[in-house]
């Protein structure tokens, strides 16, 4: 009897669905989480500070204290503009592998929404915590790195295609 529900588990095709389901959006979500969680006190200007700064003084012994401070201000923006473009990336792969035809061929714009809606109410919660603050700016860097992202992403793709078109030509 137990082996028989093992056959029928493994041919069933909600259960393969599921698992492509988490194959695909698990690291969406995932990467989704972390981005909200970093948004807390945890990686607050304070906390990276205890970083960046140590890390500098070790490379460079004679940088000066405006200097770190201009470094880690870049530090944390580029961090903005990363992040929110690894976000673009797993959200593209997610949407071009959904089972939902329209979200397959929209799967740049749906990227782009998601993108743009997380970074504004990211930047919302951190409104809500006490050493954050909230900044446009920042959701505008955010967008950046997830459109950025996702130009790459669309060039690299036409470019494996029309490469695959001429191999296919001369073959």
């Amino acid at each position: 009897m137990a082996a028989n529900r093992e056959v029928a588990g493994s041919s069933d095709p909600t259960a393969s669905s599921l698992s492509r389901r988490l194959w695909r959006y698990g690291p969406l979500i995932g990467w989704m989480v972390l981005i909200f969680a970093g948004s807390t006190e945890a990686l607050s200007a304070s906390h990276s500070g205890l970083i960046v700064r140590p890390a500098l003084l070790w490379l460079f012994p004679h940088i000066t204290e405006p200097q770190i401070a201009v470094v880690h201000f870049l530090v944390r923006k580029l961090s903005h503009f990363s992040e929110y473009a690894i976000l673009a990336v797993f959200a593209a792969r997610a949407f071009q592998g959904s089972a939902r035809q329209g979200l397959r061929q929209k799967w740049f714009m749906a990227s782009l929404v998601l993108v743009v809606v997380y970074a504004f109410s990211d930047e919302i919660h951190q409104s809500f915590e006490p050493s954050r603050t909230a900044s446009i700016h920042d959701s505008l860097i955010d967008i950046a790195g997830g459109i950025t992202a996702l130009l790459i992403t669309l060039w690299w793709q036409r470019g494996r295609r029309v490469g695959a078109a001429r191999a296919e030509a001369e073959a």
